[in-house]
């Protein structure tokens, strides 16, 4: 399938999703689905709770704090005595104290950094009964506090904003298992590989080799990986490895599962607070970003790679194929790419390491924009909520009048919370690359000097801060001052937003509406859009222009230099050359 078919499948596979999918999601959360609801009460009885006893922001805040601490902990431990655990056919041993901690916080923050090779570090109970099962944990949480933040703005004069159990349970059994059981199914049917049997030695007879080769449950981890916008994959190259990903069909799968959910949220975020419009406002501003970001991305990689053509293949009609799959093309792979690292999923199907200095530079600036555009499953609604306040403070100011959205006054208490939610990730990331920069075990990592190694160290703490997982893999992790500083940044990019956002919510819940006026400032039609657009990107060129600077521009200026390069010497010989001729003749004339 060609791109341009694959953009048509897409937009239509998404529309559905942002219809249907968001309705039902509304439903869900609304308590209008109860078809699961004997399989819901076990759990409700275990934690002495249930959908009649709500609670305050604070305690909805304390309930994820305890949940979310007490699956770091269990993963923390299980993978510290995995080598006395069974579904071990490798006979894997204990996975050392900081990749354990790191790898616990990774997949519980929706971060899914891999500072490992899954097929050689990682049982297959390990994969299956925690980091599978923490994807699944960290998306329902995801999407519980979007759900939260969204009752915020729906309820008038209202103490509470939901019950914390309540939705994850549901968000759980009503939505993520379904559809992850679907994928899974689809994916084993397309030739994923799902057994517990172990690795399988192939003998080869023509040269004479023996290969072993891993295996293991990975076409059910793919599924949840993507559709919980996860991206922690189960071998080390992630979905270019085709027992994950071994089709058009799958690799497309991927890409709707992945903006399903994030793109669909904004549907049920105007079907809950009763306005469609204000919805699809957020929805149009997601596209708008994210359309721009795919088309500047492919763009940029269909052009022939520097380096290649340095080394005299100046022909490259397919574009930069370095580090992609070629039954994918190297447009494709910027699509996926880019629908990857503008959520918080962080797969790959090709390595960003060899994009083009310009390809690379949109998977990381996506990030940067505070991936919002459309975001992770809940992540992305809650965060660009907080520009939409922002936006609105602003259009507020330009006309007059206290800003409104929603009915709801936005006064000095929104702005401080949103304005801290929205410089978290930013603050985060330039100071800790900074010191990574600075001292020798932070330069120890990237595998490339110059603007292009400042490029690795950027683009992961960019991604481990936005709770991405994705690297341009040439950075190596796997050692104590980025398992332990890395950990730092996901636990910040996670908590230091969700806790503002629900405090949000419990801030908005307890205000009442006021009527809207002949001047109240409207959030549902095009100028609001081009607003929030503008936010987004202001904030983050101003926060971010500058290191970009240093990393893939100056790449991308590099390349032009070294081009003139050849030219300039050319032309110093032929001077040269005409320098001695005319010294020869001047010597004759005398």
């Amino acid at each position: 399938m060609d791109f341009f078919w694959t953009i048509v499948v897409l937009v239509v596979a998404l529309a559905i999703a942002w219809r249907f999918l968001g309705s039902y999601m509304a439903a869900v959360f609304d308590g209008r689905v109860q078809f699961l609801a004997w399989a819901e009460r076990p759990f409700y009885q275990l934690l002495r709770t249930g959908p009649d006893r709500e609670q305050t922001w604070r305690r909805y805040a304390a309930s994820l704090v305890i949940f979310s601490g007490v699956f770091v902990a269990l993963g923390y431990l299980l993978l510290r005595i995995q080598g006395s655990l069974p579904l071990n056919p490798q006979h894997l041993g204990a996975v050392s104290p900081a990749l354990s901690w790191n790898t616990a916080v990774s997949f519980l923050t929706n971060t899914n950094w891999q500072n490992y090779g899954g097929e050689t570090t990682m049982s297959y109970f390990s994969q299956i009964g925690v980091l599978t099962v923490e994807q699944f944990a960290s998306a329902a949480v995801g999407i519980a506090v979007a759900i939260a933040l969204v009752r915020g703005f729906a309820r008038r004069g209202s103490e509470t904003i939901g019950n914390f159990w309540v939705d994850i349970t549901r968000c759980m059994l009503y939505i993520l298992l379904p559809i992850a059981f679907v994928g899974g199914i689809i994916a084993v049917s397309q030739g994923a590989v799902q057994t517990l049997a172990g690795t399988v030695t192939v003998h080869n007879a023509l040269n004479n080799v023996t290969q072993t080769i891993p295996r293991g449950p990975a076409a059910f981890m793919g599924p949840i990986m993507q559709l919980g916008t996860n991206g922690g994959g189960f071998f080390n190259v992630d979905l270019i490895h085709p027992f994950e990903n071994p089709t058009g069909l799958t690799n497309l799968m991927y890409i709707v599962l992945t903006l399903s959910i994030p793109f669909a949220l904004t549907y049920t975020f105007g079907k809950m607070v009763g306005s469609i419009r204000h919805g699809a406002a957020v929805l149009a501003a997601m596209v708008v970003i994210f359309g721009a970001w795919v088309g500047f991305t492919a763009y940029f990689e269909h052009q022939a790679n520097p380096a290649v053509a340095a080394a005299g293949v100046t022909a490259q009609p397919t574009g930069n194929m370095e580090g992609k799959e070629v039954r994918f093309g190297d447009t494709t792979s910027a699509l996926f790419n880019v629908a990857m690292t503008q959520t918080s999923d962080g797969a790959v199907d090709s390595a960003t390491s060899s994009y083009n200095a310009m390809g690379g530079f949109g998977p990381l600036t996506g990030m940067m924009l505070g991936e919002v555009t459309p975001g992770g499953v809940g992540s992305g609604l809650y965060t660009i909520l907080l520009f939409a306040i922002v936006a609105v403070f602003i259009g507020g100011l330009m006309i007059g009048r206290t800003p409104e959205y929603l009915g709801k006054k936005i006064q000095a208490r929104e702005v401080k919370l949103s304005g801290f939610g929205i410089l978290v990730m930013p603050i985060v990331v330039l100071v800790l690359t900074g010191i990574a920069v600075s001292i020798h075990a932070g330069r120890a990592g990237p595998l490339n000097g110059g603007p292009h190694g400042f490029s690795e160290i950027l683009y992961a703490f960019t991604s481990m801060t936005n709770n991405n997982g994705s690297a341009m893999a040439g950075l190596t992790g796997n050692h104590a001052f980025y398992n332990v500083v890395g950990s730092i940044a996901m636990l910040l990019g996670r908590f230091a937003i969700i806790i503002p956002c629900l405090a949000l919510g419990g801030a908005l819940a307890a205000k009442n509406t006021v009527a809207a006026s002949a001047g109240t400032f409207r959030t549902d039609n095009t100028m609001f859009v081009g607003l929030l657009i503008g936010v987004i990107i202001i904030v983050g060129g101003l926060t971010f222009f500058p290191a970009v600077a240093l990393g893939p521009i100056a790449t991308q200026l590099s390349h032009k230099f070294y081009a003139i390069v050849p030219f300039l010497s050319q032309a110093g010989a032929a001077l040269s050359h005409a320098g001695t001729a005319f010294s020869h003749l001047w010597t004759v004339l005398r």
